[in-house]
């Protein structure tokens, strides 16, 4: 098969709005915690203050987000994203003006940081639904994938803009380019199809007690919902937080740097890769793609040299794409619509509710990092080998 074939997808008008959106939302989205935290710095020069401004977001943002996909299941998802987006587009511009004019204050950043949070609880399970409503299920693991490029590309490039723009110019044109991706974001998504979903019951805490329901009774969403879990709770514990460690004393900090732009370079990779092969099984094809976190965790405990921490990130890289579009794929193909974004919460839930968990239990460990990454690895390879275990999981197919 030819790659315009791969990206026939495209050629539904809605679907290139849709990507052209995550686009811009995520570039955006790279630029705009970078310049937070350097407002915050400006502000306060306290680590402790930056930490409270950055839980003012994520506490919100995963304690409403099974509230978040009920009522992204009741309401047109396009109206749900395009209000998400207004309202976090009016925080940080609001941020930028307050920094500007100077009249910022921490608590400001709280309250806008927490108003974010809450439009992203809910915006986060509407966007699982979207592509399932404008493809087929035969074209939804090539939706998906070309999702993850856009996905990759822009947090790439606002990587970038934003060591452009908050290093040289200074955080609130930082926070302004943020505002105007999100607000450029609306836009597009303003003009995907209303599609509206039946009701099945006139009660918002009807539809959370019917989410879990569904959700615990399905094995293999429980069984992912858990490798989630366990995969974000490995990266940001012994690569995010543990990694510039263990660099900081052996490959260096320009070193480091580097091996993130190869696994950068794997998530534009892994997106090209699962748009070309079209994994049969897309969790089993996920679950062992993200096998490349091993060697990883492996080369950073045991021979943290840059050529193959470089080579592994790129692993980590196409890894996280493999599994990204195959969780994707699993449920936008084998969940009902009208559930979709519920059951997608509880999957979400898990990998959001790991960072936290995973950077206060490292913070706790009184012992080597090195030592930390060689226990992740067996922990880990362990857990997606009893994954593998779950039928369900292994051998739950590609719809065509």
């Amino acid at each position: 098969m030819s790659w315009r074939a791969d990206f026939a997808v495209l050629r539904h008008r809605e679907v290139r709005l849709f990507l052209s959106a995550r686009f811009v939302s995520l570039l955006g989205s790279a630029v705009g915690p970078i310049a937070l935290a350097f407002a915050v710095l400006d502000l306060s020069d306290s680590a402790r203050t930056l930490g409270l401004v950055l839980a003012s977001q994520s506490v919100p943002m995963v304690g409403l987000m099974l509230l978040g996909g009920a009522i992204a299941d009741r309401l047109p998802r396009r109206l749900v994203l395009v209000v998400a987006h207004l309202v976090c587009g009016t925080t940080q511009a609001t941020a930028a003006v307050l920094l500007l004019s100077g009249q910022a204050e921490i608590w400001h950043l709280i309250v806008l940081g927490a108003t974010n949070g809450v439009a992203t609880a809910v915006s986060l399970p509407a966007l699982s639904g979207i592509l399932p409503e404008l493809v087929d299920a035969a074209e939804l693991p090539q939706a998906n994938a070309a999702s993850g490029i856009a996905r990759s590309t822009g947090t790439l490039l606002g990587g970038a803009v934003a060591g452009v723009i908050v290093g040289f110019i200074g955080p609130a044109p930082g926070l302004a380019v943020d505002a105007a991706a999100f607000l450029l974001a609306a836009s597009l998504l303003s003009r995907l199809p209303l599609t509206r979903l039946a009701r099945t019951s006139k009660s918002l805490l009807k539809d959370l007690v019917e989410g879990w329901s569904d959700f615990i009774r399905t094995r293999w969403v429980v069984v992912i919902s858990l490798v989630m879990f366990a995969n974000q709770f490995v990266w940001v514990g012994c690569w995010v937080t543990l990694g510039p460690v263990i660099a900081d004393e052996s490959l260096g900090r320009a070193g480091w740097a580097i091996s993130n732009v190869f696994l950068g370079l794997g998530f534009l990779t892994g997106g090209f890769l699962v748009l070309r092969v079209k994994p049969s099984h897309p969790l089993r094809f996920g679950i062992l793609g993200i096998l490349l976190m091993i060697p990883a965790l492996l080369c950073l405990a045991l021979a943290p040299r840059l050529p193959l921490v470089a080579l592994c990130a790129l692993g980590v890289g196409i890894g996280f794409q493999a599994i990204s579009v195959g969780v994707d794929t699993a449920l936008g193909q084998h969940i009902p619509l009208g559930k979709l974004s519920r059951i997608s919460s509880y999957v979400m839930l898990a990998t959001y509710a790991a960072m936290p968990l995973a950077q206060l239990t490292v913070g706790l460990i009184d012992t080597s990092p090195r030592t930390v990454e060689l226990a992740a690895a067996a922990a880990f390879t362990t857990t997606l080998l009893l994954a593998l275990c779950v039928p369900s999981i292994r051998n739950l197919p590609r719809l065509t």
